[in-house]
């Protein structure tokens, strides 16, 4: 029992009005016929904007990723930089960090899959950038027909 008081599981939560937001910026650039900025990153229509708010910034371990796919397909995670917030409508390339984490099922199978040393050295990247941020931002890129509905994902931590 004391064990599970020690962990920490914390959400991705999609963040439906950012995603919103960031498909409007590209609409807008494709109707104006304008170009993006130099090294701008606009969504694509199978990405989406994730965050995670740190209901507790310090002493955290990364343990574990909780990943369930509710069918085969492949979502890829990938961490921005942006500090505060909720302005990622002109989220540039450089802003994006690496590794990424890459989590995929295949058809038949139970385990959703990874490769383990980005999974867990992003883990890591996450559980140190949560001492300087109470909300840090994700992009999710789906495929092989993957939904946002169809994932559940945490990050999990000792605290």
């Amino acid at each position: 029992m004391a064990a599970e008081a020690e962990m920490l599981e914390l959400p991705f939560i999609h963040d439906d009005q950012l995603t919103r937001c960031m498909r409007l910026r590209f609409q807008s650039l494709q109707q104006k016929n304008v170009r993006p900025q130099d090294g701008e990153k606009l969504l694509r229509p199978n990405e989406h904007i994730y965050r995670v708010d740190f209901i507790q910034q310090h002493n955290l371990r990364f343990l574990r990723w909780d990943i369930q796919l509710e069918r085969p397909g492949k979502v890829t995670v990938t961490g921005t930089s942006q500090h505060w917030t909720p302005d990622l409508t002109h989220l540039m390339n450089r802003q994006l960090l690496e590794p990424v984490g890459i989590f995929w099922k295949k058809p038949g199978a139970k385990e959703v899959e990874c490769n383990e040393a980005d999974a867990q050295e992003f883990g890591e990247r996450i559980a140190e950038l949560a001492r300087i941020r109470k909300v840090m931002y994700f992009l999710f890129a789906f495929t092989d027909g993957l939904e946002p509905a169809q994932l559940k994902c945490s990050v999990v931590f000792k605290a």
